[in-house]
């Protein structure tokens, strides 16, 4: 009996240091998660994304998260038009996401305004007054977005992968991209990576642009989720962090990155907005050279590729 009640005594004492330890090994994680996301916060000083945007996000009525990525060059600029419009799409039914590219050159109405580019939008009203030009034009509802400097693209890229991103470079680039890259696979730092995201001084123009940017951030997935980008992420997100305004919680951003970072597919269905086929270049006094499209076929070739369909369904029907 005594022999019982001693044998059931040493389990609940190894249950204990078990729990013990485990507890331990969870708050050591947290610490050091908390250290490195304060390390990276730091290496940003003073330079920080100033804009205080507003943003009136409305929910998708299907359930899905849908949220406005920006990319902004400031340079100190009190206003500036964003070269990267894409909108990320997360079910977290399917653990699936989606990423659609914008171009910035599409000619639109704006709301309050008259017919000019896209991207236009953002310099006018910032991401809310962007946020209902597209809905007005292509009607699609955003519940959050998220503004990100250039610059602290940069720094982030460095942080994670310190050796550099490797890329198949398919031309020589070096016109208005502040680097000069020949063809060929090489590893890009931060900058360089930048520069070949936004090279567009060849005949794909925004076009070749907008599939390199697709391009960079499989890539940039790929190396979060490597060993090592795993144990560099939480540097990573701070030293990001002053360069970002959005309208989403950190418990909203972490729970967001996490459905993207572990979706179901390594390599995120992507459609770009215009679809083939559907437009033809124009230009206008005042505005320039733009992309005049038909809205009924892209409105149409988004809502499939949103509700299920692959790019490929969406664009050939």
């Amino acid at each position: 009996m005594d022999s019982r009640l001693d044998r059931k005594s040493k389990k609940k004492k190894r249950g204990r240091k078990v729990i013990l330890i485990l507890l331990l090994l969870i708050f050591s994680l947290l610490g050091y998660a908390a250290f490195q996301f304060y390390s990276g916060y730091k290496m940003a000083g003073d330079d920080k994304l100033q804009e205080d945007y507003k943003f009136n996000g409305v929910k998708d009525k299907n359930g899905k998260v849908n949220v406005l990525l920006l990319g902004v060059d400031s340079r100190g600029e009190e206003k500036s038009r964003t070269d990267t419009m894409m909108l990320a799409q997360i079910d977290p039914k399917t653990n699936e996401t989606k990423l659609v590219s914008f171009m910035r050159d599409i000619y639109v109405e704006i709301p309050g305004y008259q017919n000019y580019k896209l991207n236009t939008a953002f310099y006018l009203g910032g991401p809310e007054l962007l946020r209902k030009t597209i809905k007005q034009n292509f009607d699609i509802d955003i519940q959050y977005f998220m503004v990100v400097d250039f610059k602290g693209f940069e720094q982030s890229v460095d942080v994670l992968a310190p050796e550099g991103i490797e890329m198949d470079v398919e031309k020589a680039m070096s016109e208005n991209i502040g680097v000069s890259l020949q063809p060929g696979v090489q590893t890009l730092n931060g900058k360089e990576l930048l520069g070949y995201a936004r090279f567009r001084a060849d005949a794909e123009g925004d076009f070749g642009r907008v599939e390199r940017q697709q391009k960079v951030i499989n890539a940039l997935k790929d190396e979060v989720l490597s060993i090592g980008g795993v144990t560099k992420l939480p540097k990573m997100a701070g030293s990001i962090q002053p360069y970002i305004q959005t309208n989403m919680s950190k418990l909203d951003q972490i729970s967001i990155a996490k459905d993207i970072l572990l979706s179901n597919s390594s390599d995120m269905d992507k459609l770009t907005i215009p679809v083939e086929g559907s437009y033809g270049f124009g230009s206008y006094s005042g505005v320039g050279s733009v992309l005049d499209i038909n809205f009924e076929e892209n409105i149409q070739a988004l809502k499939d590729f949103l509700n299920g369909k692959s790019s490929d369904e969406a664009t050939t029907e």
